[in-house]
């Protein structure tokens, strides 16, 4: 007993006088004193062989694992059963944990759903790897492992991209809004959090409004609480290009008017012209008339047009 105590006392202790003094006082025998000096480098040595012996049995299990895939992928290459393929995955699963692991406190996804899709990017792996080009199959599955993880994270993300920094500053609110409303039982206003976060309140408002319109809205969702005549999002909003559309139509019919009111020569002219996109060579051919004719009823057509158009307008 008296060993360990001064075992406990002196584990801290490295001048020699302090631990003879030490074990006058506890009245220890020579052979402890000796096993006191001894101690310290003793189990300097026995912690110093535990890790190396730790580090060799890793590397002899990492070694058995490479063993083992190459043997098994030797096997799927041959016959590529499920059950073969099940086999290279267990024995790499620590790669899918290991960067499932790394991005779990990246993002808001479990941990479970991050080892699935893990796994997929470890079976497209193990379908395109070939032993016979030297790599290591853990350095090749990585990069699959990692790319299926962060296609998912993307799909998974929001529409709009908000900036990092805001993220944090949002985060860093939410701590404060829930310290606020517990101390002081109300709500704090966009002041006092612009204040905490040492911004303006204008970025503050900002980072609300971008959170809030992280998320596309779809244009057929119904507003309002009618159930009998539902109203979608969509027929409230606007549309800028409705009134051109009107106007065009509009336009078109005091056209066909315009064009209704000309001689049949002039019309057809411009018919012609215009609708068939035929030359005026063309067009005196068809009518039996001169170029010379065609340009002057052209000429005319238009004009009659523009003063009927202009109007119509005015009225």
């Amino acid at each position: 007993m008296f060993l360990v105590r001064a075992n406990n006392k002196l584990g801290l202790v490295k001048d020699k006088t302090i631990i003879i003094v030490k074990t006058l006082i506890y009245g220890l025998t020579s052979q402890a004193i000796y096993f006191l000096f001894h101690f310290n480098n003793f189990s300097k040595k026995h912690l110093f062989a535990r890790n190396t012996g730790i580090i060799k049995m890793s590397a002899c299990i990492n070694n058995n694992i490479k063993i083992d895939s190459l043997r098994l992928f030797q096997d799927y290459y041959k016959s590529k059963t499920p059950s073969l393929r099940n086999q290279i995955m267990e024995l790499n699963f620590g790669l899918v944990k290991k960067e499932a692991h790394h991005w779990v406190h990246q993002c808001n996804e479990s941990y479970e759903d991050l080892l699935q899709v893990g796994c997929i990017g470890l079976i497209r792996a193990i379908e395109r790897f070939d032993a016979e080009k030297g790599h290591a199959f853990s350095s090749f599955a990585i990069p699959y492992i990692r790319g299926e993880i962060q296609h998912y994270l993307r799909d998974k993300s929001y529409t709009v991209r908000i900036p990092r920094r805001w993220l944090e500053l949002r985060q860093q609110s939410v701590s404060f809004v829930q310290e606020f409303r517990d101390r002081f039982h109300r709500q704090p206003t966009d002041s006092e959090i612009a204040q905490f976060l040492e911004i303006s309140l204008k970025e503050w408002q900002d980072i609300k409004l971008a959170y809030q319109n992280r998320k596309p809205v779809s244009l057929d969702v119904s507003v309002g609480n009618d159930s009998d005549t539902p109203t979608s999002l969509g027929e409230l909003v606007p549309d800028p290009k409705h009134r051109s559309f009107q106007l065009a139509h509009d336009d078109c019919l005091r056209l066909q008017y315009a064009l209704s009111e000309l001689e049949d020569r002039t019309r057809n002219v411009l018919e012609f012209v215009f609708l068939h996109d035929l030359t005026q060579k063309e067009t005196a051919q068809l009518l039996g008339i001169s170029v010379v004719t065609v340009s002057r009823q052209l000429k005319k057509g238009l004009n009659l047009l523009k003063k009927s158009m202009e109007q119509e307008n005015c009225a």
